[in-house]
This record gives structure tokens, sequence and C-alpha cells, in this order.
């Protein structure tokens, strides 16, 4: 993919070094016949196909433009690619926000290009880390490209990783084939949720640019907060300052706006994930034989992590919150469906008002309360 660094906000992140960062970074995948991956990405894509059904059936949501966002099998490198893009996208406001901030500062020019450089590199670090983990995303929002394509209208694209899935299931010495399936019914799940919901990606992208835009973008203050996160990672905050409670690098650069536009954007993922892992283990028995085996390797694997450099940079990523967000929304997907049944907790499609909140997902009851209550007589 080309032309990364495009025209909006030049020089506040070199996009192109970033990918080619997390390109040269990039953990190599399992070792693998020529024969072998073509027979795994094939039968990646059987499965995706197969799980619209079992999903669909499952749910009861009604998707007509699943054709719309296509399926891709990529490696590491792909998909750090359609997420150099996607960050792109959702960036490109606050970019042009600090670009217009910048304004004609002397020496503005070569700075913005050295900054860019090195953020350029942070970001292709990053990635470089999250591209030997994720095991397959709905990437909602960047826009169609010639090797990486997406729906129309703004639909998104269903990624799966190739590399990871098969490193996951040799750690975890499961059936192979039951593997594969039950990771395309998780993704497959997130697919139907954005495509059977057409508010939902414009909600979304809606409440990032309002966290975004809370933003302060005055360099200074940036520098200070980065300079607060780095010493509570390092465990060296200055003399008189209480401790932070162990807060992620995310969580320290928000502002109070910030905070409630976060609340409520952990409301909607953890509600994402958890029914997307709420749909697997509802799908899988009938379908994947040794589900309960797979998800027993596969829930310890996320609690414990991996090495202490793993569990430093989930802590400093904020995923360590990702991964509560699937335990708590699975919690209250299961809650709302044995009060109200499937139907009942489709409720939480019809608007963004019916959206839980994220008192809500900790208490399914209330919303249960709040989106089904019934007239007094």
């Amino acid at each position: 993919m080309t032309g990364f660094g495009g025209t909006a906000s030049p020089g506040m992140v070199d996009w192109n070094l970033a990918v080619a960062t997390a390109t040269r970074l990039v953990r190599p995948g399992p070792d693998v016949s020529r024969d072998e991956a073509r027979s795994v990405v094939a039968e990646l894509r059987r499965h995706a196909k197969a799980s619209e059904g079992h999903v669909r059936g499952f749910t009861r949501m009604s998707t007509e433009d699943t054709h719309d966002t296509p399926v891709l099998v990529v490696d590491r490198p792909g998909w750090v690619r359609a997420n150099v893009a996607g960050f792109r996208e959702i960036l490109k406001p606050l970019l042009e926000k600090m670009q217009e901030r910048r304004g004609n500062n002397p020496g503005s020019a070569v700075l913005g290009t050295v900054g860019g450089k090195v953020t350029g590199v942070e970001l292709g670090m990053l990635l470089s880390f999250l591209s030997s983990r994720v095991l397959g995303q709905y990437e909602t929002f960047a826009p169609a490209a010639r090797d990486l394509p997406a729906g129309g209208n703004g639909g998104g694209r269903l990624l799966l990783v190739a590399p990871n899935i098969v490193h996951v299931e040799r750690e975890l010495d499961v059936e192979p084939h039951d593997f594969r399936l039950w990771v395309c019914l998780h993704e497959e799940t997130h697919r139907t949720q954005f495509t059977a919901v057409p508010w939902l990606r414009d909600h979304l992208e809606g409440e990032i640019q309002s966290f975004l835009a809370e933003t302060d973008v005055d360099p200074m203050t940036f520098l200070e907060r980065i300079r607060e996160a780095a010493q509570s990672l390092a465990g060296g905050r200055p003399e008189g300052e209480e401790e932070d409670g162990g807060r992620s690098f995310v969580e320290l650069v928000q502002t109070p706006a910030q905070r409630e536009i976060l609340g409520r954007l952990t409301a909607v993922m953890s509600l994402l994930e958890g029914h997307a892992d709420y749909v697997m283990d509802g799908v899988g028995p009938s379908v994947v034989p040794t589900v309960a085996e797979i998800r027993e390797k596969f829930q310890q694997r996320r609690a414990k992590g991996a090495s202490r450099l793993d569990m430093a940079l989930r802590k400093l990523l904020g995923l360590d919150a990702k991964l509560r967000q699937y335990r708590d929304g699975e919690r209250f997907v299961r809650a709302v469906v044995e009060q109200v049944g499937v139907d009942g907790f489709n409720r939480v499609w019809t608007s963004p008002n019916t959206l839980p909140t994220k008192a809500e997902i900790a208490k399914p009851a209330d919303w249960v309360a709040r989106v089904h209550r019934r007239p007094e007589a």
C-alpha cells in the first residue's frame, strides 16, 4: 500500500516509516510449507463463510450487506498495513488540529519532520508488537485500497491473521480445524454486529472523534503527561505525588471529558467483545467438537499472558482493560439473555440510547429495567 503520508497533516506522523519499521521488526511466523500455508488460507476462508450462517442463526440478527465487507486472510505485515491505514483515517482530524496549532513557529518545519519520523518509528514498534498477537479483527474505519479492499458506503473488512492463528493452535496443542472455525465464529460475530446495525460504525467514530477533540494538543502539556506516564511505569514518581493506582498510559493522558467519553466507549467495546464471546461459546458445541478444551486452554492463555515485557506492554497499552471487557461483556450478555431471551437482548441494537452504560455492564438488571420497563397500569 502506498501513499500513507498523503496530504493531510504532513510531517506529524511519517506513516510510511511506521509501516517500514513494523515490517522490519515483526517476528517471523511459524514454520509452514508453502502448501500448508495455502491450505490454511483456504480453510480460513471456508470457515469464515460457514460462520456467517452459524452466527446469523444464533444471534437472529439480519444482515443484508455482508457480501460488501470482504474477508481478508493476511500475514503480519498485511495486518500492519491495514491498521496504519485505519489509524491514519481516524486520527486525521486530530493531526490536522495539531498541525494548525504548530503553525508557523520558527523551526516548526524541521521539528515537525523529525517529530513525524520519531512518531512513525514508535508507532511501527507498537504495531510490530501487536501484529504477532492479533488472531482476527473487524477493521472498521480504513478506506479501501488496491491490496486491502473494504466494503463500500463505509463498510469495513474482516482480517484473519493466518500465522498468528497457526501459532496459537500449536502453542495450545488443540485440534487445528476446530480452532480455526472457533476463531472465525468470534470474528464473524463482529462483522455481523456492524453489518446488521448500520448506525454502529458512525456512532463509534463520533465517540472517538469527540474523545480526540478533547485532547490537549499543547506540546508542553503533552510532554508533561508523557513524563508522568514514564515515571509511573518506572516506579519513580516525584516526591510528594500520590500513587496513580496503576493506570495505563491511555488513562494518564485523559481530561475529565475524555474519561466520560471513554466510559461510554468502554461499555460499547465490552458489549461487542462479550457478545462475540457469548456467540462463539453458544454456537461452538454444535459445530466445534473440541470447543470445551479450546475454551479452557485459551482462557488460561489470556489470563497468564507471556513474558514480563509482554505484561508490562499490556499494562502500558491498556490491554488488561480489554481482557476485562471480554469477561464483563460476556457476563452482561449472558445475564440479559437469561432474563429476556435473545430477541429481548437484541433491543440493545435499536439505537445509541439502548446501548448499555458502563454501570449497566456491571449490573445487567439495570439495563433490562431501563430498556424493557413496562408502562404502569
